[in-house]
Parts: C-alpha cells; sequence; structure tokens
C-alpha cells in the first residue's frame, strides 16, 4: 500500500466514456440499475450520465460495435465498472432482468455484461443501501507504470499498489483502478477490429500545454481531432481525449 502527495495535474477526469451501438438503451438500463441520470443534450452520437456522486458516464454510440468476449483477450474488456452493492444476488438478478448476461458470480462479487457487452463488477457492501460507482479498472500490462501515468495526467495520488494492481485517487473520489493482464491486447483505435470499448476524457484548460505535458510522460498522439478535442493513446495504448471548452 502506497500514498503519495497530491501533484499538479495536467488536466481533470471529465467522463468515463462506453462505446455503445444503442446508446439510448444502454442509458435506460444504468438508469434503471443504478439510478444515474441523463445530463440533457441534442447530441444524438452521445449521452452523458449523472451518477450523483462525482461520476460522469459517457455513452458514445459506435456503429458495427463488437463487444468483449470476457475473459478471452482476443476480444478483450480494456476496462469494467465496479459497483458496490448491498445484496450482490439481488443486483445480479435486476440487472439480469433489465438485459444483462450473468458470467461469472462468488461470494464478495458477480461479474455480468450490460446489454452493450461491457463486464461490470458487482460487489458486496452491505452497510449501504445504494448501488454505488466504487471506480474504473483500466486492464493494462503494467499495473504500476499505467497507475503512475494517470497520476501525472490526472493529479490523482497513487494510494494503493501490490503485485499486478493499483489505484489512483482516494476512495469515494473517483478512483482509477489497474489491473495486470497477461497476453494483454491493446486497442488500435480507430480499427473496429481493436475497438477501444472505453476511453477517458481528460478536461483542460489550455490544449497545447496539455499536450506537451501528456507527451512528456509517455502519451502519444493519434489522428483524431475536433473542435474542442484530440485523440492520445495512454502507454498502454488505450485512447483518451482531451477535451476544452470552445
Amino acid at each position: 500500500m502506497t500514498s503519495e502527495p497530491h501533484r499538479r495535474a495536467i488536466g481533470s477526469l471529465r467522463a468515463v466514456a462506453l462505446d455503445a451501438p444503442d446508446i439510448d438503451h444502454l442509458a435506460t438500463f444504468y438508469e434503471q440499475l443504478a439510478a444515474w441520470r441523463r445530463v440533457p443534450d441534442d447530441d444524438d452520437e452521445w449521452i452523458t450520465l449523472d451518477t450523483g456522486d462525482g461520476w460522469r458516464i459517457g455513452l458514445q454510440r459506435a456503429t458495427g460495435h463488437v463487444p468483449p468476449d470476457w475473459p478471452d483477450q482476443s476480444r478483450p474488456q480494456q476496462a469494467h465498472l465496479d459497483f458496490r452493492v448491498p445484496d450482490i444476488d439481488a443486483a445480479a438478478e435486476r440487472a439480469r432482468q433489465l438485459g444483462a448476461t450473468l458470467l461469472r458470480r462468488n461470494e464478495r462479487r458477480h461479474t455480468l455484461a450490460d446489454p452493450a457487452g461491457h463486464p461490470f463488477d458487482l460487489c458486496l457492501n452491505p452497510d449501504d443501501p445504494r448501488t454505488i460507482l466504487m471506480g474504473v479498472m483500466l486492464d493494462c500490462p503494467d499495473a504500476k507504470a499505467l497507475s503512475h501515468f494517470y497520476a501525472e495526467l490526472l493529479g490523482k495520488p497513487v494510494t494503493y499498489e501490490a503485485d499486478g494492481v493499483a489505484m489512483i485517487g482516494e476512495d469515494g473520489a473517483q478512483p482509477l483502478m489497474f489491473q495486470q493482464v497477461e497476453q494483454y491486447t491493446a486497442p488500435r483505435w480507430p480499427d473496429p477490429a481493436y475497438p477501444q470499448q472505453i476511453h477517458l476524457d481528460v478536461t483542460v484548460q489550455d490544449v497545447d500545454a496539455a499536450e506537451r505535458a501528456a507527451l512528456d510522460i509517455g502519451a502519444t498522439r493519434l489522428d483524431g481531432a475536433g473542435p474542442n478535442w484530440r485523440v492520445y493513446a495512454d502507454p498502454a495504448g488505450k485512447p483518451f481525449c482531451l477535451v476544452w471548452t470552445v
């Protein structure tokens, strides 16, 4: 276990975005499962969900989306959401009724896939009646290296390190977690045969300065940009966006 002092951020986490072929259907699933609320938006290609406790989850339309086939690394999940629930059996049955698929169960957590195929975990927390998004877990070839990259990018301290796993940020303050995966297969955005599945949007004030800083700590610029976003890959090959207000 470890803890580091707060560091200056290159940017701040704006949203965790999931690819899906039917974003309205996926939004309805999470609204009913976790009581998340849609943020009003006129964009047909994107839906933002507010979790009510600091997270923003984006749903991005991906035509021809190839879902993960967890735990097969030929079609990897790339990342997953971890939820805390008071009763994992009841929560799993509720999720199944809403369109999820049960993938694995044990005494402390159940793994399911949402209607777009993204795995998520239901973790037992009997002391709280709510369904809470505990964190986002990123698969990677080197948990320590990737956690330190995102600690620099987002200004979150490394709060946990052990063999093959790490976490940045405090519990309850939108932590990101990292798990080392054997035979890790990186996304090859925008190749649909190697989809990103999930990406992070990072808000910055000065995109040129933020780009220089991100490249200095190991990011790679990818061929994608818009009026208020640019696409990069982290050291594990996962795409992320720097976004700003115009």
